[in-house]
């Protein structure tokens, strides 16, 4: 078995489906839509694992979480990016680019090298190796 995908909601469609195609070079999928239901979406897959389904729909409300904070439910995802130099590299690329970073690089009580950064949406994404 394996995690075939993951879906998140988003308000900025478009936005989020170019900031993943830049950054991670996910190759979207054709965009689905159905009128009737006010719901748009693209499957983005990545050179291995799972896809991210990114979702928009008239109607859905915005999450009510504090970002900061950590709470009950899925809190991150994480790409990983090869080695420790790439890790770095980008954790830069994003600064300069005006994300924020949640996490400067390091390693991990558990031995992973990371950072964290959000994404257009405040998504937390764990930039690994």
């Amino acid at each position: 078995m394996h995690i075939e995908h993951i879906a998140i909601w988003t308000k900025q469609l478009e936005v989020l489906k170019d900031f993943y195609v830049k950054y991670f070079k996910a190759i979207p999928s054709e965009k689905y839509t159905n009128p009737k239901k006010g719901f748009s979406s693209y499957f983005l897959s990545f050179e291995n694992g799972c896809r991210l389904e990114i979702m928009e729909k008239e109607g859905v409300p915005a999450n009510i979480n504090n970002i900061y904070d950590e709470y009950i439910g899925l809190i991150h995802f994480a790409i990983s990016v090869g080695n420790k130099e790439k890790v770095d590299e980008m954790t830069e690329v994003f600064r300069k680019d005006d994300f924020e970073i949640v996490g400067e690089p390091r390693t991990t009580g558990d031995g992973y090298y990371e950072s964290v950064i959000f994404d257009p949406d405040k998504n937390r994404i764990e930039i690994t190796i």
